[in-house]
């Protein structure tokens, strides 16, 4: 039988929750039972995400604050464990020049006030753009590149007391992403197998899972919540995704200027039950 509160008991601390992605990992593990305490810079935006979730019955602390001030952090930490009861779940959800260094301040507060002696989770939230360039995203996946290794140190330095994994999502239709997807969000759907762009509520789901007792075996891992983006890009448009499976030709991936493989529509065609396998 599924457990329909199964963070209940357990107190979260999430940073860049006063819109977006944040907001909505926010209320996904309130949702779960969680008491939360959510961070972000702007006091007003804050409050009025707070009281979405207090208009819910759930139980919320927001001290604003930026990221990138180690004391503000701190006081985050202590405060979680005072008002709430203790800082079980730590979810980093941080952007641009505080992408390398806030998750590992925010990491060593919460282990000296409560998870070096009782134990947690923490997820960081990556991007999947670390992986790859891509324009007017240079600072961004730059900055968010570092984080998959510092999640994996993580893990190895903190366990088995405390899990450390990452979430790492493709193009979401948040404001921050909007110069992204706005006027093109068609064409970006298109070439994504799952035929959208991602929602917040993709991401917080994708983070429920780890912070959880079902995940108690699971640690330093980087999961993709994309829409299959990362592995098979622009295959349903015909532009490469990496790989030429189809023809078994090089030369034919991205940026080799190879266009559409020879055979890909065959194999699409193939797999939708279109077209007849060719005789072994």
């Amino acid at each position: 039988m599924t457990d329909p509160l199964p963070l209940a008991g357990r107190a979260a601390l999430v940073t860049g929750a006063s819109g977006g992605i944040g907001l909505a990992v926010a209320a996904e593990l309130a949702a779960a039972g969680a008491r939360t305490l959510l961070t972000a810079r702007d006091p007003a935006r804050l409050e009025a995400a707070a009281g979405r979730l207090r208009a819910a019955g759930h139980t919320v602390a927001t001290p604003a604050g930026t990221v990138a001030d180690p004391g503000h952090l701190a006081r985050c930490a202590a405060l979680a464990v005072r008002a709430l009861g203790g800082l079980d779940v730590l979810v980093d959800r941080t952007a641009f020049t505080v992408n390398v260094e806030a998750p590992l301040r925010l990491t060593q507060p919460a282990w000296r006030a409560w998870m070096r002696e009782h134990g947690g989770t923490v997820v960081n939230v990556c991007t999947e753009g670390a992986g790859h360039v891509g324009a007017n995203v240079g600072a961004h996946g730059t900055s968010k590149a570092a984080l998959p290794h510092l999640t994996m140190q993580l893990a190895g330095e903190l366990g088995a007391a405390v899990r450390v994994n990452a979430v790492s999502p493709g193009l979401v239709r948040t404001e921050m992403a909007r110069f992204g997807w706005q006027g093109a969000e068609g064409a970006i759907a298109a070439g994504l197998p799952m035929g959208r762009i991602g929602e917040p509520g993709d991401v917080a789901r994708a983070v429920r899972r780890p912070v959880s007792d079902k995940a108690a075996w699971v640690t330093s891992t980087e999961l993709a919540v994309d829409g299959g983006g990362t592995r098979v890009r622009d295959v349903r448009t015909g532009r490469a995704a990496g790989t030429n499976v189809a023809a078994g030709a090089e030369g034919s991936g991205t940026g080799s200027g190879g266009g559409t493989p020879a055979g890909a529509d065959a194999v699409r065609e193939r797999l939708l039950g279109r077209r007849p396998a060719p005789d072994a």
